[in-house]
Order: C-alpha cells, then sequence, then structure tokens
C-alpha cells in the first residue's frame, strides 16, 4: 500500500512561538521525517526584553533545537520577530518575512496555526502565511493545513470566533511517544497535569482525535485549500 502521505512533498511547518509546532503537529513532523520527506519547522518569535530574560530565550532555543533533532527537522529557521507583540509589526513587513521563507523552502505543504486561535500572534501568522502562498506562477505550496494548539484554539469565544472543526486526520499512533519526548525537551514549557500543556493531556487529545476516526492516536487539521 501507498503511504498516503508521499504527496506531501517539501513540508513547511510555521509556528508563532517555539513548541505550538510539537503541540499541533509533533507526530505528524516524526512520521513525515521518518518517510524521508524534507520537514522544516519556521518559528516565527523569539523573546525580547524587558518582557523576556536573554537567558530564558536563549534556553528555549536550546530546547526548539533538541526537540526538532528528536523529529528529524530538516531545518530550523528563526524568524525572530517580537513575541506576543505582533501587532506592532507592519503587516507588509510580516509578509515579506512569509514571502522570503518560502522562496527560499519551496514547500509543497504548508501546516500553519489555525486562524482563529485566541492569540493574537496565531491569528496575524497565519494570515500573512495566507497572503505568502497565493498562487502565483508556478511555484507555490499546493496544499495547505491549519493546525490546533491547546490552551490557544480552544478558548477562542464560541460562535462569535471561527471554530476549528477538523476534517484531515493523520495517524500518529507509531510516532505519538516521539512527540511526547519532544515536547518534554521543552522543559521551560511543560506543565504538570491537570494543566493542558502537560503531557497526559497531550496523550488525552491524540487519543481523541485517533478514536474519531477509529485509529489508536491522531493529529487532527483542517484543510485549507489542496491543488491536484
Amino acid at each position: 500500500m501507498i503511504d498516503p502521505l508521499v504527496r506531501m512533498g517539501t513540508v513547511l511547518v510555521v509556528a508563532p512561538h517555539p513548541d505550538d509546532e510539537i503541540l499541533g503537529c509533533g507526530g505528524t513532523i516524526a512520521r513525515l521525517a521518518a518517510a524521508g520527506h524534507d520537514v522544516h519547522v519556521a518559528v516565527a518569535t523569539r523573546g525580547t526584553p524587558p518582557r523576556y530574560q536573554a537567558e530564558d530565550v536563549e534556553r528555549v532555543r536550546q530546547e526548539a533545537a533538541a526537540a526538532h533533532a528528536l523529529l528529524g527537522v530538516a531545518q530550523t529557521h528563526h524568524l525572530d520577530h517580537p513575541a506576543a507583540e505582533l501587532d506592532r509589526v507592519p503587516h507588509a513587513e510580516l509578509n515579506a518575512t512569509m514571502s522570503t521563507l518560502f522562496a527560499a523552502v519551496e514547500p509543497d505543504t504548508l501546516f500553519l496555526p489555525f486562524g482563529g486561535d485566541i492569540h493574537l500572534d496565531h491569528q496575524l501568522i497565519f494570515r500573512s502565511a495566507l497572503v505568502a502562498a497565493r498562487p502565483y506562477g508556478w511555484n507555490y505550496p499546493v496544499r495547505l493545513y491549519a493546525y490546533e494548539t491547546l490552551s490557544e484554539t480552544n478558548w477562542s469565544a464560541p460562535h462569535v470566533d471561527p471554530t476549528f472543526v477538523p476534517n484531515v486526520f493523520i495517524d500518529i499512533h507509531e510516532t505519538l511517544e516521539r512527540k511526547l519526548d519532544a515536547f518534554a525537551c521543552y522543559r521551560s514549557q511543560c506543565r504538570a497535569f491537570p494543566n493542558e500543556r502537560s503531557p497526559e493531556a497531550l496523550r488525552a487529545l491524540a487519543t481523541l482525535r485517533g478514536a474519531t476516526v477509529h485509529r489508536r492516536a491522531a493529529e487532527a487539521f483542517l484543510l485549507i485549500r489542496e491543488i491536484m
């Protein structure tokens, strides 16, 4: 049987902040990398003083490197926009950053934060990625998915903001433990259960998403666009 993920080609996961890529796509990243795909991760922001201390920012970057190495990420791109302050960055500048990134990576498939997330950074990155991914010319991403991020996607106002209703499920039962190990690399971000950002909560969500489609574990996505 042909692996249904073979059509994914070169993959780019765009994370507003370090660890979003693991929360939303960690199992999928591991599965794609194991299948021989080039998987890139772009971390859009970094902490800046006085909100974040320099030593804390460096620690998180090291945690990201360890997590990405564990998953088999081909390359990590740090875009270094200010974390939790993207509303102060001109939208044209965010658009240009995404366009430059896409031109360098030439992704076939994009995984993006969901545009209805409660965190404004997530919303703005989603919008700028859509601008950069517009089908101009012959080179552009042909497959776009939005992923869910615990404590961001599920806390927007129901019936006011867009609701995450997944229509694509990727089986991660063979890579779930690697996802959890990668999240454990983010020691500064892990929390004790019943906090949502805990390994137990991630496992519970993967189990629920898997059972939805009669699988042992899955990650869920919203298909934004696909060109075949």
